[in-house]
């Protein structure tokens, strides 16, 4: 199918990439071939029944869905930018970061619901991460180094977590919220990310694949007292703790998918806290963008993710 735009405001038209149409019985120049479509919805399910709610879908690609804490409305990312969302669905409206405009899917809400955190890449060229008032306003820089990615915030607000390159390796590091001196949590060789706080603090909860695979993880909040929460076949990443404590959402790709690459058939998987045996709670088209950041309701009964669809590919 041909790309459509059903998008006329400012913050829609930035999302969808869309511009106004010439008249095609005016037109000089040849009719536009049919391209493949990427369609991007921001999706909720409930855990306990598996119902899906589609709450936003636009012909666009946008990623990573936050909760706000008080359960009103939804952040995430499209194009280097942060848009927020009425929980019930409507307009996405633009939040102003100043300059920054190389956001990626690596942001969230502070426990209070007063600021953003934003990893973004505009400044050093690599991302670095920021804070800023949750309605919009200039970055405050936090970490030095860079690429770092954000991932989690303990729940006092007082400490971020986030992955970092440090010397060819990935590691996940913590350091204070107004910015500071890092702490290493993680020298396992190979890749650790996704770490994000339990909500008593005491753990922090991250995918490695240290054992070969890449496999969820829980360890104290100050690292160490690793212990492996899942073992199977798949590659699982992106843990999130429920508000409540009980269970942990993650995203599982297929054994021999490398990386968290898009556009992948992937499972929402959810185990208790504690650990325990994986229940899928869907399969659906996505990966990279559908639950990099925490996205849970602030009841902990429903989840939130992004699933992708491509229209007008041809039949093999």
């Amino acid at each position: 199918m041909l790309r459509t735009c059903f998008a006329f405001t400012a913050s829609l038209l930035l999302l969808t990439g869309c511009a106004p149409q010439a008249d095609p019985e005016v037109a000089d120049s040849p009719a536009e071939e049919a391209v493949p479509v990427l369609y991007s919805s921001l999706e909720t399910i409930d855990i306990e029944t598996g119902e899906r709610e589609v709450v936003l879908m636009l012909p666009a690609h946008f990623e990573a869905p936050n909760w706000s804490p008080d359960g009103t409305y939804f952040l995430f990312n499209s194009g280097g930018r942060i848009f927020r969302l009425p929980v019930e669905g409507g307009e996405p409206e633009l939040v102003d970061a100043g300059f920054a405009v190389r956001s990626n899917n690596d942001h969230g809400i502070s426990p209070d619901g007063k600021t953003l955190i934003i990893s973004d890449g505009a400044e050093e060229g690599v991302s670095i991460i920021y804070t800023l008032p949750i309605e919009g306003g200039e970055p405050h820089r936090v970490t030095e180094h860079g690429p770092s990615y954000w991932h989690g915030v303990s729940p006092d607000g007082r400490t971020l977590a986030y992955t970092g390159l440090r010397n060819d390796d990935y590691d996940i590091y913590a350091i204070p919220a107004e910015g500071g001196e890092e702490i290493r949590l993680t020298t396992a060789p190979g890749l650790d990310d996704g770490p994000d706080y339990s909500p008593d603090g005491r753990y922090i909860y991250f995918n490695s694949v240290r054992t070969g695979t890449m496999q969820i993880y829980r360890m104290d909040a100050g690292g160490g007292n690793v212990e492996a929460l899942t073992s199977d076949l798949y590659n699982d990443w992106f843990p999130h703790p429920s508000p409540d404590g009980k269970w942990i959402a993650f995203l599982s790709y297929e054994p021999d998918v490398e990386g968290h690459p898009p556009n992948k058939d992937v499972m929402l998987r959810i185990i208790p806290a504690e650990g325990g045996e994986p229940r899928v709670l869907a399969h659906l088209f996505g990966g990279q963008g559908t639950i990099n950041v925490p996205s849970w309701a602030p009841d902990s009964k429903r989840f939130a993710f992004v699933s992708y669809r491509l229209e007008g590919l041809e039949e093999e």
